[in-house]
């Protein structure tokens, strides 16, 4: 496994952070002492964002949120890794998943394709437990409990937090993602954090499926998600009300929860991950 990755860690889009951006973040965030950044949004080959963010920095641990398999064959990934492995030893972890059906071209049969790229990468010499799985449904959870180092769930809750850890067990990693709204008007959060959810997600099988194991219906999947959704999915408040929320995760068995800020614009918001900082990392 990778070096002490903290409770703490943060959630970006690649697609968000462009340039020298990243690596910016990286230094910022580990000056406020985040464990770990994650970055998202199914990044290409040969991870250049993971590799200059890596670079920029002397403690943080970086993540793929993920790597999906169909992009590349194991082969291909395996030298990657083994480059990130010997020039920052223990800081790297890689997160791969299946994405999803409508993004995929020929997309079938998600699991044996996970099975597979599991034996492909042990065939290359990738190590199992540096390896998480985006792993939503108890069967992929599984495997990961089994096959892998633990679990990234993205778009999830306290409960199905909870649920994870009982299904991979006490050793397993489990790093759920949870989006925040620094926003105490619950109208103006629920209005940044809509089109977020609405698209993609609410028109994926595999989350929607999701939302129902965790007793959410049809009805709370329209007009971009009712109340209770949306709340559920990117918590608002003050800063103490939504350490509250990471603090449910890490409760129900979290080893870190990473957190992603929905915030107007596309600036970075620094401000928003100082004062985090000084609730969740106190």
């Amino acid at each position: 496994m990778a070096k002490d990755i903290g409770r703490i860690g943060i959630w970006v889009s690649e697609h968000r952070l462009v340039g020298a951006a990243m690596p910016r973040l990286a230094v910022e965030l580990e000056r406020l002492g985040f464990g770990a950044l994650w970055i998202g949004g199914s990044p290409a080959l040969p991870l250049a964002a993971q590799r200059e963010a890596l670079a920029a920095t002397e403690r943080l641990v970086i993540g793929t949120g993920i790597f999906r398999v169909w992009d590349a064959p194991a082969a291909d990934l395996a030298p990657v890794w083994r480059g990130l492995e010997q020039d920052f030893s223990g800081r790297f972890l890689l997160g791969i998943g299946v994405g999803h059906a409508p993004h995929v071209e020929g997309y079938q049969r998600p699991y044996e394709k996970m099975v597979g790229y599991l034996d492909e990468l042990a065939a290359e010499g990738v190590p199992a437990e540096i390896t998480v799985l985006a792993a939503l449904g108890p069967k992929m959870i599984a495997l990961a409990g089994e096959r892998a180092g633990g679990v990234h769930p993205y778009l999830t809750t306290p409960a199905h937090t909870r649920q994870a850890r009982e299904i991979l067990g006490a050793d397993a990693l489990l790093v759920p993602e949870q989006k925040v709204v620094l926003e105490t008007d619950a109208a103006r959060a629920r209005a940044i954090a809509r089109p977020v959810l609405t698209k993609p997600y609410l028109s994926l099988p595999n989350y929607l499926n999701n939302f129902r194991r965790e007793g959410f219906t049809d009805a709370d999947f329209v007009d971009g998600g009712s109340d209770r959704l949306v709340d559920q999915l990117a918590a608002h408040g003050t800063l103490e009300q939504i350490a509250l929320r990471v603090r449910e995760h890490l409760d129900a068995g979290a080893d870190q929860v990473a957190v992603q800020v929905l915030a107007d614009g596309r600036e970075t918001p620094l401000a928003q991950y100082q004062a985090l900082a000084e609730v969740l990392l106190a």
